[in-house]
């Protein structure tokens, strides 16, 4: 296996673990989350959908077929790191450093997988 291989590999299994886990969360502590929805401001109806996007998004990514879903899973998980890490930004929350880093894993698993091609 070659370095750039294995840091696709790696990167994009850490993307994977992060958004599954995330939606773990989204689907067992439904309400929770929608609380923190509500601080954010955002509709609290969008848990359960965007707990199941996230879910699909990374096994297209990892099935990397059909490949225009595939770039469109990508995006996807890019917007929704991006507009988390705002809302993080904006309410003062720790938990910025975690949407940095699923920003960087999803970069870095994109970026590779166009070289890699596995």
């Amino acid at each position: 296996m070659t370095a750039q291989k294995a840091i696709y590999w790696v990167a994009t299994g850490l993307l994977s673990a992060l958004f599954l886990y995330s939606a773990f969360v989204f689907l067992t502590d439904t309400l929770v989350i929608q609380g923190h929805y509500q601080d954010y401001q955002y509709p609290s109806y969008l848990v359960v959908p965007m707990a199941i996007a996230k879910i699909l998004a990374i096994v297209f990514i990892l099935l990397r077929k059909p490949k225009w879903v595939m770039e469109w899973a990508y995006a996807g998980l890019f917007f929704d790191l991006v507009l988390a890490s705002f809302a993080h930004y904006r309410l003062g929350d720790p938990n910025l450093t975690l949407t940095l880093l699923g920003i960087v894993f999803l970069l870095v698993s994109y970026f590779f997988g166009k070289i890699v091609r596995p």
